[in-house]
Order: C-alpha cells, then sequence, then structure tokens
C-alpha cells in the first residue's frame, strides 16, 4: 500500500474518533438528540467544506499542468520546426509533474540553442558585411529571418574563411604591385594622374578596395608602367648606343680629316710649322 493511501485511512480513522469523542461529550453532556444530529451537520459541513476547497486547490493545480504541457508542447513543435529538429518524444507513464518538469527542460534546452544560433548568425554576418565592404563581393546567401541549421551556420562560417584567406591573398598581392608602382613611378619621375593612381599610392592601405577588378586594374597599371619604362630604357639605350659610336668614330684618326680638314691644316700653320707645307 502506498504511503498515501495509508495516511488518508489515518486520516478517516482520526475523523472517526473524532466523531466518536464529540458523540460521548455529547451524551455526557446530555444534549439531545435532534441537537445532536444539528451538531454534527456542522461538523460534516465543515469537513465538506475544507475538503471541498482542498480538492479545488488540487483540480486547479492538475490543470494549470495540463495547461502548461500543451503550452510547452506547442512551443516545442514550434521550436522543433524552427532548429530543423525531430519532434520531441515523450517517456511513456510519466506523471504530469514529471511530464511537465521533462518538456520545460527540454524547452530550456532548445530556447537556448536557438538564441545561441541567432548570435552566431549575427557574428558571422557583420564578419561578412566587413569583408563584402573590403573586397567589393556579394554577401553570402541565407536568410536572416529564420533558424538557421548546424550545418548552414557551418557553411557560412568555412565560406569566411576562404573569403578571409582571399583577402589575405590579395592584401599581400596589393601590397606588393604598389610597391613596384612607386618604384616605377619614381624611375619615371611620374606623379600619379588618375583617381585610381592617387587611391594606390597616395591612399592608406587598408582604405583600398580589394576586389578582383581593382586588382586586375592594378596588374594592368604596373603593366603599362613597366612597358614604359622599358620602352625608356630603349630609348635610353638607343641613345647610349649613338653617342658610343660617334664617340668612337671621333677617337678613329682616319675620321678626323674628313670631320675637320681645315683644322688639321690649319692647326700647324698656327703653330708656325711651316715646313709642313
Amino acid at each position: 500500500m502506498r504511503r498515501s493511501e495509508v495516511h488518508a485511512a489515518e486520516s478517516v480513522a482520526c475523523l472517526n474518533r473524532a466523531l466518536h469523542q464529540l458523540k460521548d461529550i455529547w451524551e455526557e453532556i446530555g444534549i439531545p438528540e435532534d441537537q445532536r444530529l444539528q451538531r454534527t451537520d456542522v461538523v460534516k459541513k465543515h469537513i465538506k467544506g475544507l475538503l471541498d476547497m482542498m480538492i479545488a486547490e488540487e483540480d486547479s493545480l492538475r490543470k494549470r499542468l495540463m495547461s502548461s504541457i500543451e503550452s510547452c508542447r506547442k512551443e516545442l513543435d514550434v521550436l522543433c520546426t524552427e532548429l530543423q529538429l525531430s519532434p520531441f518524444e515523450e517517456d511513456e507513464g510519466r506523471t504530469m509533474l514529471q511530464l511537465e518538469k521533462d518538456i520545460r527542460s527540454r524547452l530550456e534546452v532548445m530556447m537556448k540553442q536557438k538564441s545561441q544560433r541567432v548570435k552566431d548568425l549575427k557574428t558571422l554576418y557583420k564578419q561578412d558585411r566587413e569583408l563584402c565592404d573590403i573586397m567589393c563581393s556579394v554577401p553570402f546567401c541565407i536568410d536572416m529571418d529564420s533558424v538557421p541549421s548546424l550545418e548552414q551556420l557551418d557553411s557560412y562560417h568555412s565560406y569566411l574563411n576562404d573569403l578571409t584567406k582571399e583577402k589575405d591573398r590579395r592584401h599581400g598581392e596589393f601590397v606588393g604591385i604598389k610597391r613596384q608602382i612607386i618604384v616605377c613611378m619614381e624611375e619615371l619621375d611620374q606623379l600619379p594622374d588618375t583617381s585610381f593612381e592617387r587611391d594606390v599610392v597616395c591612399e592608406d592601405e587598408e582604405a583600398f578596395c580589394l576586389s578582383s577588378d581593382n586588382i586586375t586594374a592594378l596588374q594592368l597599371l604596373l603593366g603599362q608602367l613597366e612597358d614604359r619604362k622599358t620602352e625608356n630604357e630603349l630609348v635610353c639605350s638607343s641613345y647610349r648606343a649613338k653617342i658610343q659610336e660617334l664617340w668612337e668614330r671621333a677617337l678613329n684618326y682616319t675620321f678626323w680629316p674628313q670631320v675637320f680638314p681645315v683644322y688639321i691644316v690649319c692647326v700647324p700653320f698656327l703653330h708656325g710649322d711651316v715646313n709642313t707645307y
């Protein structure tokens, strides 16, 4: 027998003892039968009122538990759908209190999961926007109004890792090309003319947009400067060759009478060497 059943039996026995005691007291006093019935009726009403009140309180508790269980079930169904999880399975044979506790505990866990996923999504989205501003790229395709799955968060995280590596690669390429462009401009004695050239040479490296178009434009600009530098070197080389050729001809003795015949003839005369003639 359950302890609660034992307590119930003891309560009934206690009530019976109390009624017998009242009966003995009434007989000893000499209370008439009709008054005994009245007093017994008063006792019954008191006891019934107390029991009715207790029953109402306990029934109210039962209804609250049922309402709470139903409400938690609905919230669990919504969360399972949002989190893309299997429906919550209730253990058979659980009492209302146990079931309500289990469902509420599960609900709290899933609400924390939802909150964490939404928080992670916002963090990744912020990082994505920063990278998009730097690289002029398109944001990752994901619904910001729904709760992402774990697979979606993993994919988003992997995408941002790859994008960060690409950003670092482009930044390194930009820094290297920028240095080469500055060297070329210095050698060509050239100042930045266009707004793009000024952005490359004069602006902060961290402020430069690392788009694929800009990287291509950087490579094109460097190629143009190197081509111009090569052309200048070729021109200078041709001038040097011409100068070298003239110098060698000038040093050739047989070249002097052809170029300076009057000078060669007149110089001895001017120096008084008349025997030359």
